[in-house]
């Protein structure tokens, strides 16, 4: 059986260490970031997966309108379903109820929708996001020139 100097423990108990410190560090940084993944999604989905231009016609045909009322149902299935433990809500230093907190809640997660969307309308997303445009989908319609017949050799 060989020996085991001095120097290679030292080394491995060195490296565990590391190691444990590393794990220690991630979980902390986890710690920290799981809370905001909601709000990180929110803003990616809003910003990267929407298509603004077309999203801010609707919304001037009308499409407000429904957006209210989507906005309103937020507010009163989260203030039914989750109302807080103390039973008020606390927004900067201010005492909300539970409706009024929702509100205020779902205002911010609108504001912030619509900062996505300007940003993506300014062109400061540029070539994360790139739509296909209608004409090119009702041009090609799924269909090759061939129309799936092969040609003779």
């Amino acid at each position: 059986m060989p020996e085991i100097s001095v120097e290679d423990l030292t080394l491995g108990g060195s490296l565990l260490q590391l190691v444990e410190a590393f794990w220690h560090v991630a979980v902390v940084v986890f710690q920290i970031v799981i809370p905001w993944t909601p709000l990180v999604a929110w803003v990616s989905f809003w910003l990267l997966a929407v298509n603004w231009v077309k999203y801010r016609a609707v919304l001037v045909k009308g499409g407000w309108t429904g957006l209210f009322f989507i906005g309103l149902m937020m507010i009163l299935i989260w203030g039914l379903i989750a109302p807080p433990i103390d039973g008020v809500h606390h927004v900067f230093g201010l005492s909300l109820s539970n409706f009024v907190g929702k509100a205020v809640y779902v205002t911010a997660l609108f504001s912030i929708m619509f900062l996505c969307g300007s940003v993506q309308l300014s062109g400061a997303c540029g070539s994360l996001v790139c739509f296909k445009h209608e004409d090119e989908e009702s041009a090609d319609d799924g269909h090759s020139a061939d129309h799936g017949h092969a040609t003779a050799h």
